[in-house]
């Protein structure tokens, strides 16, 4: 299996993994903070789509202005259920448009990243990763609300 198979198939099982969880969640879960402090589900399904757009950004060599400082906070119009699953929807078909751009020797071509050197394969490795990080999150905040439900098994 090559470099570039690989990498879309880590997106795809993240990205599906995510969408069901978020289908699975009420609008008051994506909304709430649980306990007043923590993040909402859209806070973080933002922060996924905004690194994954910033990474195939750079990728392409473009200039993605500066990282956000702090936590990520969603705009006030990713703030329910059908914005927010559109908005991810939209932003996981760039990323794997992205990924299918590249061939094998682009995929795994040294190029400088955040933290150093790196590849595209990698790069998309980490927004797999990172996807599936906050995917966690999801679920967790599912529990809490009272769902403790396996929606992407």
């Amino acid at each position: 299996m090559d470099h570039k198979t690989i990498a879309l198939d880590g997106l795809r099982h993240a990205f599906d993994s995510y969408m069901k969880d978020l289908e699975a969640l009420s609008e008051e879960a994506i909304v709430k903070s649980p306990g007043g402090k923590a993040r909402t589900v859209a806070d973080f399904t933002f922060e996924v789509m905004e690194v994954n757009d910033k990474l195939c950004a750079m990728m392409r060599g473009e200039e993605t202005g500066p990282w956000p400082e702090g936590w990520t906070v969603a705009p006030e119009h990713l703030n329910s259920k059908p914005a927010l699953m559109d908005a991810f929807r939209a932003a996981a078909d760039r990323t794997l448009a992205a990924a299918e751009s590249y061939d094998e020797a682009a995929m795994i071509e040294p190029m400088e990243g955040p933290r150093g050197p790196t590849t595209r394969f990698q790069r998309f490795q980490f927004m797999s990763m990172h996807t599936m990080y906050h995917c966690a999150q999801v679920n967790y905040v599912q529990c809490l609300m009272g769902d403790d439900a396996w929606h992407w098994g």
